[in-house]
């Protein structure tokens, strides 16, 4: 499968809440640096975080998208929207993401996501 084919994977099962599938797709390493609090969190931490249901995604739409490929490495860049509930609090929220994927024995696996938060430009709300 092609990487751009992963990508589209790895939003819906976000949005499946699929902690099986994350697990297929995202490298043992997995890294995702935070998009609200810059911290690091790993596979093992996003999988429980996902499987336990702490957090639930209703939608991810991706824009903007870019792939640019380099032999065994894919780099996305983007843009998206998502809405969804963080424990009992709703958030809605835009965000540019990174995701670098990896061909690990011909098979592309997603090695590490950074997303960081869009402010609304003054005088919006952020939606």
């Amino acid at each position: 499968m092609n990487p751009l084919t992963i990508d589209k994977q790895f939003f819906a099962a976000l949005i499946a809440g699929d902690a099986q599938e994350l697990d297929h797709i995202l490298t043992d390493d997995f890294i995702l640096i935070d998009l609200m609090s810059g911290s690091e969190i790993t596979k093992p931490a996003i999988l429980a975080f996902i499987g336990s249901g702490q957090i639930k995604f209703e939608s991810i739409e991706p824009a903007e998208n870019r792939v640019r490929l380099y032999q065994t490495t894919a780099i996305f860049t983007g843009r998206t929207q998502m809405k969804g509930q963080l424990g009992e609090a709703p958030f809605a929220v835009s965000s540019r993401y990174t995701h670098v994927f990896v061909d690990q024995r011909g098979e592309w696996r997603l090695a590490t996501a950074q997303g960081t938060q869009i402010s609304p430009a003054p005088g919006q709300s952020a939606s």
